[in-house]
């Protein structure tokens, strides 16, 4: 029995890896600005409200050590820097664009709830 327990802690889950991989606040947004042709930290902190360039730095080393981007150092001054997707990257871009329509069907379930919670809301301020 504790041979069965032992190899049942080493399997690894590739959903939980791929989630981990991706999981920061940032992130996506980070792997969709490169896919809308963003390539520098700049116009990351333009297009993505309220990161800290500190954060987004973290974020981007995390996903060029996972292999999602790739990081190009120009030596020249002011020094530059781009990011662009892997091989990797674009198969995420892929499955975020699959997520997306999922996320689609979700909204008017999501729309219909809320009209239903404030109709019962403004119905029990009525009764009183």
């Amino acid at each position: 029995m504790e041979i069965k327990g032992r190899a049942e802690e080493n399997k690894i889950c590739p959903l939980e890896v791929a989630v981990n991989t991706i999981s920061g606040k940032w992130k996506i947004p980070i792997v969709w600005q490169i896919n809308e042709g963003k390539k520098r930290p700049s116009e990351f902190l333009r297009g993505i409200a309220k990161v800290d360039r500190r954060v987004l730095n973290q974020q981007l080393t995390e996903m060029v050590e996972d292999g999602i981007l790739t990081k190009q150092s120009f030596n020249e001054l002011p020094p530059r820097v781009e990011y662009t997707l892997t091989e990797l990257g674009e198969k995420l871009v892929a499955i975020l664009w699959q997520l997306n329509d999922w996320g689609k069907l979700l909204i008017p379930e999501k729309e219909n709830e809320d009209a239903y919670l404030l109709e019962n809301a403004k119905a029990q301020d009525y009764s009183k």
